[in-house]
């Protein structure tokens, strides 16, 4: 059982940066990928990055060169870094850990087992 929590969103103008953070405990060891995730308005749940664990980061189109992933396996840690943000940007962050699935399509959300709470990033003009 892994249990995610997210911390870090927040409002932010158009080309600012936030960081989002992703505090995990449980059973970490297991997951071969670990994934943020964005659902805006009206629209399904999408992959923006992952990170797996030969620290491969695959990133969204939309996010590459904007944002990115990290990771402190010591305090078992996931971040998200977002600069130059704009108001697509918005939306629901999530945080994800898989079982151990050794499926390295990272951005892929079905084959995540545990999900975190959300956290809203909301980007003004």
């Amino acid at each position: 059982q892994v249990h995610l929590v997210e911390s870090g969103g927040g409002s932010v103008q158009a080309g600012g940066s936030l960081t989002l953070s992703c505090a995990a405990s449980g059973d970490t060891y297991r997951s071969v990928c670990m994934g943020w995730f964005r659902q805006a308005p009206g629209r399904e749940r999408e992959g923006v990055a992952g990170i797996d664990h030969n620290g491969a980061t695959p990133y969204a189109e939309r996010a590459k060169g904007r944002f990115t992933i990290s990771q402190d396996t010591a305090n078992n840690t996931l971040y998200l870094r977002m600069n130059s943000l704009n108001p697509e940007d918005t939306g629901l962050y999530y945080c994800a850990a898989d079982k151990g699935i050794y499926d390295y399509r990272c951005l892929r959300g079905a084959r995540y087992s545990y999900w975190g709470q959300g956290i809203q990033v909301t980007v003004s003009t």
